[in-house]
């Protein structure tokens, strides 16, 4: 198995934080991880947006939060824990996640009071 890489809190960049929760997918579910505050398995999100995510393609989502500083994973037998790097991250850019997941709130809440 190949090493999970983690960079550490100061290695964070702010763009690769902004790519990473630039794609609908990866926002959806790194909201869900913060809705959850506790560690979540990757499986949780099989579905999110409605449709069915392929674990090939959950593994690459997982992977870019995980590359970009925003989730830390831990292997536990055949799966995989993840937790929420935000603490850390509000350290080092403070109001940063907290401005992100309220405009993505807003946008779902927008989106779901629209006509069907």
């Amino acid at each position: 198995m190949r090493p999970l890489i983690h960079p550490a809190i100061e290695d964070v960049r702010v763009e690769a934080i902004l790519h990473a929760l630039s794609d609908p997918v990866r926002v959806a579910i790194y909201a869900g991880m913060e809705d959850a505050g506790c560690p979540q398995t990757c499986t949780r999100f099989a579905t999110i947006l409605d449709r069915e995510i392929p674990k090939s393609t959950l593994s690459q989502h997982f992977r870019v939060l995980r590359e970009a500083g925003l989730i830390r994973s831990e292997r536990q037998g055949v799966e995989m824990r993840n937790t929420s790097r935000r603490d850390e991250i509000e350290q080092r850019f403070p109001g940063l996640i907290g401005g992100i997941m309220h405009a993505h709130r807003v946008q779902v809440a927008e989106r779901s009071k629209a006509p069907v």
